[in-house]
């Protein structure tokens, strides 16, 4: 279960097990007429590590749930990173994570956006005080557009949205699931509510949580800072290189608004 809030993670050079002293932590006392030792000069190089550099880019890994740190066109790094909101209620908690979008290697080398990225939520009844049944667990996919809407969501304003997994296929209407947010009567927030309905299972849950002001104001924030990432945008950017620029302005001498109008 993912913790409450959010967390930090800190990274600090730990000490070297053999630090070096300065040159004058040790003296040595010479008796008269006693020739001094020759001095070795001592140099230390530092090497740069290549950890903050690897953190300068931010590539999602296709088809994984998390984000990890990748350098645009390079192999997949193994650290991977999870992270998610939490709200805990009396009768309900929700979970709030976003999923990478996932990307088609092209003959060419480059990479192409196959599937969009989406926030996931988590609903869980509860089960007894401060304990929620976490196997009993509903979930709801939201899509970009989705996330566009409740973020223009005002505080008397309400929005509706329908999911059918198997919409189109064969097995249509056996799983229905409508998510709901809806303002609280005194205007203190909103309330989400998940009903699912699962004629495969034989389940029909509905999970209600109220949601204040200021945790609606952190999942805006959230979902505001995270919309590029859903869009692969961030790759595009990170690929982006002052060589490729110089490089097509050279292939064409056309002004800015040749380019557009002769599309």
């Amino acid at each position: 279960m993912p913790l409450r809030g959010s967390s930090l993670v800190s990274l600090q050079n730990s000490p070297s097990p053999h630090p070096l002293l300065p040159s004058n932590s040790f003296k040595n006392v010479l008796s008269p007429g006693t020739l001094a030792p020759n001095r070795k000069k001592l140099s230390v190089s530092c090497r740069r590590s290549d950890y903050f550099d690897q953190q300068r880019f931010a590539s999602p890994t296709p088809r994984d749930s998390s984000f990890a740190s990748q350098p645009p066109g390079g192999p997949v790094q193994s650290s991977r990173v999870f992270v998610g909101y939490s709200i805990y209620k009396g009768k309900a908690a929700l979970t709030v994570e976003p999923k990478a979008p996932e990307f088609t290697p092209l003959d060419s080398g480059a990479f192409k956006l196959s599937k969009e990225g989406f926030i996931l939520l988590q609903f869980a009844p509860a089960a007894a005080a401060r304990q929620y049944d976490w196997n009993r667990k509903q979930v709801f996919s939201l899509s970009v557009p989705e996330i566009g809407t409740l973020l223009a969501l005002g505080g008397k304003d309400s929005c509706e949205f329908f999911h059918d997994p198997f919409k189109g296929r064969s097995e249509e209407g056996k799983i229905r699931k409508v998510f709901k947010a809806e303002p609280l009567p005194d205007g203190s927030g909103h309330f989400f509510n998940l009903s699912v309905q699962n004629r495969l299972l034989n389940v029909d849950e509905s999970i209600y949580i109220p949601i204040t002001k200021a945790e609606f104001a952190i999942l805006n924030s959230a979902f505001n800072f995270i919309l590029p990432y859903l869009l692969g945008w961030h790759a595009f950017a990170n690929a982006i290189k002052p060589e490729d620029s110089i490089r097509s302005n050279n292939m064409t001498a056309r002004s800015g608004a040749e380019l557009e109008w002769g599309r």
